[in-house]
């Protein structure tokens, strides 16, 4: 369920959630996921999992702060596709997970990344973006 049009609220809701990525322990974590995580096998993106993992904490910071966005999308409280026109980093992880998400739900909770997928489904913007992230990505780890 997605707004119908975006408004001067949401527009207000993604710059704060704008603001909130520029926090130095969400920075640091997304530079280091950004950087780091490029799974290229179940095993690699399951291993991200395990609290000993050094990229695990940062996993966690970035991937609740995306599930808690689009969960806003998802419920209705920001417009879908201004939220992705926007904001396309959450879309980044989610493609890099993809692949894997069934044995990272098995691994860890049937829940991971239930936000993320349905912000990826919402429609024929989200797949222009997450394509786009996806050729990225298989070129990245190619």
């Amino acid at each position: 369920m997605s707004k119908h049009a975006p408004d001067h609220h949401d527009a207000d809701l993604v710059l704060k959630l704008y603001d909130l990525r520029r926090e130095p322990v969400m920075r640091e974590s997304r530079d280091a996921l950004n950087a780091e995580y490029w799974p290229k096998n179940v095993d690699e993106a399951v291993a991200i999992l395990a609290p000993d993992h050094p990229l695990n904490r940062p996993y966690r910071q970035v991937s609740t702060y995306w599930e808690m966005v689009y969960g806003m999308a998802k419920n209705g409280i920001v417009h879908t596709d201004y939220l992705l026109e926007n904001t396309g980093e959450g879309m980044f992880l989610y493609a890099k997970v993809e692949p894997y998400l069934a044995a990272m739900r098995e691994a860890a909770h049937p829940r991971i990344f239930q936000n993320a997928e349905w912000a990826a489904k919402s429609g024929d913007f989200a797949n222009v973006v997450l394509d786009r992230f996806r050729t990225m990505i298989a070129n990245r780890t190619a």
